[in-house]
């Protein structure tokens, strides 16, 4: 946002820093307290590397730190069992382990921070709805998007964006929210949550086939929430002209008709060139033209999900966060 000075006073002043503060950056150290094994690709270097990087940029000074407050157990169980919860926190005070057949590790600490990591979604929603902020980036861990209701799944143990909008709707009254899920892999979590109602609709776009399995075509939502889900399966190596031709075809006039209350973002940067794991193409850049084709549709609130290569990680958030502005 460009605004010229016409006068030096202090007014003006403190008008044009409030204007460069809109966009809203909520952080915590205490993700860094969910802790997983050597050499597991969802760690908590993926944080510290990209606050240095952002520290070390002029953008740093440009955001609005916010400081997340927990969520509360209400907001969780609008999106996962009392007893996934409780199995959750017992495995998290016994010292930790593995929750599934696969990769998703827990410590002491975990359940404490993956609350503080879905409180920053809420955090962050009360903020714009208040009029304090015109957007928002959550940069947490645990990521959310595969987190099932009685399940954790795929690094995620709560489902950070499906208890933002339940509580944007449970607190804020705000009736339609679409979430936006740009990570490599599909959000089955997420798609699950909604999939039977018309007030949240549920867009993805990824790689497929590819992990977890879920994501065809012809998954588009279930009972009255039938159409209310739009998945946007991508072939491995797809780069940015398929997936910016996916946006202005399908995406932006899906999200225009529908005309959401909030636009909530699952910002998973593994679909990188660089990224580990993913196999498309796309650059840091290609995230900020993803961003533009949204903006302005709803105010957003951007929550981080995966993304494994430090350097792509902090440049792409980076991009990400300037075109929030």
């Amino acid at each position: 946002m460009l605004v010229i000075l016409h006068h030096k006073t202090k007014k003006t002043l403190f008008l044009w820093k409030a204007c460069m503060k809109r966009v809203g950056f909520l952080y915590s150290e205490e993700f860094l307290r969910h802790r997983t094994p050597d050499g597991h690709p969802e760690r908590a270097d993926r944080l510290r590397c990209l606050i240095a990087h952002l520290r070390d940029s002029d953008l740093w000074q440009k955001v609005n730190h916010v400081t997340p407050n927990p969520a509360s157990l209400e907001s969780i169980l609008e999106v996962h069992s009392r007893e996934y919860l409780n199995a959750l926190r017992a495995t998290c005070a016994r010292g930790g382990g593995l929750l599934d057949e696969g990769d998703t590790f827990v410590v002491k600490e975990s359940f404490k921070v993956a609350m503080q990591a879905a409180g920053a979604v809420c955090t962050a929603i009360d903020a714009i709805v208040a009029d304090r902020l015109n957007a928002a980036f959550c940069a947490v861990r645990p990521p959310g998007h595969h987190a099932e209701r009685r399940n954790a799944m795929g690094f995620c143990l709560i489902n950070n964006v499906a208890v933002g909008a339940r509580y944007a709707q449970r607190v804020h009254g705000k009736e339609k929210i679409a979430i936006l899920d740009w990570d490599v892999h599909h959000g089955n979590g997420t798609q699950h949550a909604f999939e039977d109602d018309a007030s949240v609709f549920y867009i993805s776009l990824h790689q497929f086939p590819f992990y977890p399995g879920t994501g065809a075509r012809n998954e588009t939502g279930i009972g009255e929430g039938k159409g209310f889900t739009l998945n946007v399966p991508l072939p491995a190596g797809t780069g940015e002209v398929k997936y910016l031709a996916a946006f202005e075809d399908e995406i932006v006039p899906t999200l225009q008709k529908f005309k959401p209350d909030l636009l909530i973002i699952s910002a998973g940067f593994d679909a990188h060139k660089d990224d580990p794991i993913g196999g498309m193409k796309l650059t840091e850049d290609s995230f900020a033209k993803m961003t533009d084709s949204v903006k302005g549709i709803a105010p957003i609130v951007s929550v981080l999900e995966g993304g494994y290569n430090l350097e792509a990680l902090a440049k792409s958030v980076e991009a990400h966060v300037r075109a929030l502005d």
